[in-house]
C-alpha cells in the first residue's frame, strides 16, 4: 500500500528549546467529588496551586493534601511541575515533549492547563525518575 500525504509531512512535535520546569512545594492530592455535591469551601489562597475542574459528570478538585476533607475521594501523594510559561496558544508540542517521555518512561501523569501555562502532576514516589526522563530529554528540572 502507498503512502498517504499525511504519512509524508512531518510533525513538530517538540519546542524548538528545552523548558524549565518548577517543582511547586507541598504534597498535593487529586479529588473527586459528585457532580451535583456542592462545591467545596477550602481554605484556599492565591498563594496555592489549586483547580477546580467541573464536568457533568463531577468536579475534580486539586489541591494541597492539608486542604482535603475526610469525606472527599482523593488521591493523595502528588507533586506539581509547573511549566515555566507562557506559551502562546498556537506554539505547538509543549505539552507533549513532557509528557511524551514521560509516558514513555512508564510515569504516570495528571495534567491541568491554564491560560498562561502548563501543571504535571506525578506521583511523589516517582518524581526522582520523572525528572531524570525530563533532564535526558533535554528539559531543566528545578525543585
Amino acid at each position: 500500500m502507498g503512502k498517504s500525504r499525511a504519512d509524508e509531512i512531518e510533525f513538530e512535535s517538540q519546542p524548538e528549546r528545552g523548558l524549565k520546569l518548577l517543582r511547586l512545594p507541598g504534597s498535593y492530592a487529586i479529588c473527586r467529588i459528585e457532580a451535583t455535591g456542592p462545591v467545596p469551601t477550602l481554605p484556599l489562597t492565591h498563594k496555592d496551586f489549586w483547580s477546580l475542574t467541573q464536568t457533568a459528570d463531577e468536579l475534580s478538585l486539586v489541591c494541597l493534601e492539608e486542604h482535603v476533607r475526610d469525606d472527599v475521594r482523593a488521591e493523595p501523594g502528588w507533586c506539581v511541575l509547573k511549566l515555566e510559561g507562557p506559551f502562546a496558544f498556537d506554539e505547538t508540542g509543549v505539552l507533549s515533549s513532557v509528557l511524551g517521555p514521560l509516558g514513555e518512561a512508564g510515569v504516570g501523569i495528571f495534567a491541568v492547563s491554564t491560560f498562561d501555562t502548563d501543571y504535571v502532576l506525578v506521583k511523589q514516589d516517582s518524581f526522582a525518575r520523572a525528572a531524570q526522563v525530563l533532564r535526558d530529554a533535554g528539559h531543566a528540572v528545578h525543585e
